[in-house]
């Protein structure tokens, strides 16, 4: 069986930092386990810019498994076992950053500055006007044009006893894609030994702003996609 909880705040902040955490649990029962436990890390291609990205693969003592790539912090994957204990992936993704960088899904990813819509692409703050990029029939979606889904996060993974993690980090400028104050985000992935993906995200900034922060995993708890719901 699997189970899920999301936490997201719309939040307002000057000169401070702001802290919030997702939780996805998956309940496991008795499962055949497949997986090595522990972190691996290899290449997931290009962008074409030229950039490289890191894939991430964590792995519990259960055998659960997680897939993080450091383009737009997206979950690629998530492997959990059925009732009868034979591991799927739940999570829809594609197979290679050429599937990320030319559909527009936003698979798994961070959505950010701000997730959803902002209507019109517009706000004010203390009495200053904002005008966002508009990339959704008039409004202003998951960031802009090029929103925290599209960029390459610094990325380390670590472990701390029998939770792996990866801590991913992206500096927004003032002014990037029209939102006030230079923004630093931390976003940190834990998958625990207990079977929990959480997610924790920290963020400062040097002038108010605005921000919503979440993860945009699609789930298929069939088989993730391989047949129809």
């Amino acid at each position: 069986m699997v189970s899920c909880s999301k936490i997201s705040k719309s939040l307002y902040k000057s000169e401070g930092t702001i802290v919030f955490s997702m939780i996805l649990v998956l309940i496991m029962g008795c499962t055949k386990i497949r997986h090595k436990k522990g972190i691996v890390e290899s290449s997931f291609g290009t962008t074409k810019e030229g950039k490289e990205v890191t894939y991430f693969r964590l792995v519990n003592k259960a055998g659960m498994a997680v897939g993080i790539i450091n383009y737009g912090g997206i979950v690629t994957s998530i492997e959990v076992p059925d009732k009868n204990g034979e591991f799927g992936d739940v999570a829809l993704g594609h197979d290679n950053i050429l599937g990320y960088e030319e559909k527009n899904d936003y698979f798994g990813c961070i959505a950010g500055r701000y997730a959803n819509r902002i209507a019109n692409g517009q706000f004010s703050i203390d009495s200053v006007q904002y005008q966002l990029f508009l990339n959704n029939n008039g409004h202003a979606l998951h960031g802009g044009q090029k929103g925290f889904d599209k960029q390459i996060w610094n990325a380390k993974s670590f472990q701390d006893g029998d939770n792996y993690g990866v801590v991913l980090n992206y500096t927004s400028q003032d002014g990037e894609e029209g939102y006030p104050g230079t923004l630093k985000c931390e976003v940190t992935y834990t998958l625990t030994k207990d079977n929990t993906l959480q997610i924790d995200y920290k963020a400062t900034t040097d002038k108010t702003t605005v921000l919503n922060l979440t993860n945009h995993t699609y789930f298929n708890l069939k088989d993730g996609g391989a047949s129809p719901i």
